[in-house]
């Protein structure tokens, strides 16, 4: 979310418009991103993130007294700063910023899928407040004069609304050629997390005859437990050439909203194996041209089609070539126009 808002706001500044980004949780930190130096930046210190591995009972304590002082402090910076347009990008604030009456026109992004909140499979107390907040999102994004999700297969779960608008994320890397997949390297890209499933590639991954391929998972984080000799692990200092150097990418993740590992992984004509998870996969890969898909938690299916491009170096390179072309589609000059033609329907 952080490297998508700095990709749009320094396009947006650059292109005249004056831009203003608001965080809650900054503590002094510099961004994560280079931002164009013309942006102006406002932390409201509420320290959300305070609450973080709190227990169910701490924060549902907690939460209303910093929604207040979040809501009293950004609305007196809106009135102050004036804005044409509000943008919120789901956070905090989503529930509370239509009810700002600072003059501006509010409009919500959401960079998860309509189910996320579900697909955290938690328990108890936990999985009640996530029924409830995923029943209470729908009521929340009618609030707001647009409302913009990242996949049509995203806007099919939010069901008829007026205001909702598809702007998928633009691409971040630029490739002057693609690939030449003529390695052994198969690449998983993401953080060691249950969202990322890696746990179902290893499973995957152990059923194949690898016959000298290596998977190379690129990430930090949670303990991947004990992995086979052909399966290299550990964050990278550099993607672009991670994908440079690899003949096809393999997603296994249980859900996201956008995956921009499919993006950047496009960008270098890598074809993809990708489990066909709430959301993305679908609008980003067309099955059996530039990847291939496969049916949600079928890990014999994973290792099937990551075997059948391992085996077929001419499957790949036709694959490759169309993932080249249809990374067009999310040329960063494409999608900005789609939010300089959203801010003109609302001026």
């Amino acid at each position: 979310m952080e490297r998508a808002l700095a990709l749009k706001a320094n396009w947006l500044a650059a292109h005249g418009h004056r831009i203003v980004v608001v965080t809650t949780d900054q503590r002094g930190l510099p961004p994560a991103f280079p931002m164009d130096p013309s942006i102006t930046f406002y932390d409201l210190g509420i320290d959300y993130d305070l609450n973080n591995g709190a227990s169910f009972a701490s924060k549902i304590l907690q939460y209303p007294f910093k929604q207040r002082k979040h809501r009293r402090r950004l609305t007196k910076l809106l009135k102050e700063e004036k804005p044409d347009v509000t943008v919120s990008m789901f956070c905090n604030d989503a529930a509370f910023i239509p009810r700002i009456m600072d003059g501006s026109r509010k409009v919500l992004e959401i960079h998860f899928s309509r189910f996320k909140r579900l697909q955290y499979g938690r328990k108890g107390l936990w999985a009640l407040a996530d029924r409830w907040r995923s029943r209470h999102d729908a009521k929340t994004v009618a609030k707001y004069d647009r409302f913009v999700v990242l996949t049509e297969e995203d806007r099919g779960y939010w069901g008829a609304l007026d205001n909702i608008r598809v702007i998928p994320n633009p691409r971040t890397f630029i490739f002057d050629a693609p690939a030449s997949l003529d390695s052994k390297t198969v690449v998983a890209v993401g953080r060691y997390c249950h969202q990322k499933g890696f746990d179902r590639l290893l499973k995957a991954w152990k059923m194949i005859d690898t016959n000298g391929w290596t998977l190379r998972i690129a990430g930090s984080g949670e303990d991947l437990g004990p992995l086979p000799a052909n399966v290299v692990t550990g964050p990278s200092k550099d993607m672009k050439q991670e994908y440079r150097d690899s003949a096809f990418l393999v997603m296994s993740s249980r859900y996201e909203g956008l995956p921009m590992v499919l993006l950047e992984a496009q960008a270098a004509g890598l074809p993809a194996v990708s489990f066909a998870c709430k959301c993305g996969p679908r609008d980003v890969i067309t099955d059996g041209v530039d990847g291939i898909l496969i049916p949600e938690g079928d890990i014999e299916g994973l290792a099937a089609g990551m075997k059948r491009l391992m085996d077929d170096e001419e499957l790949r390179r036709t694959m490759g070539a169309a993932a080249y072309r249809n990374s067009e589609k999310y040329d960063k000059e494409r999608i900005m126009a789609l939010w300089e033609k959203l801010f003109h329907e609302l001026s």
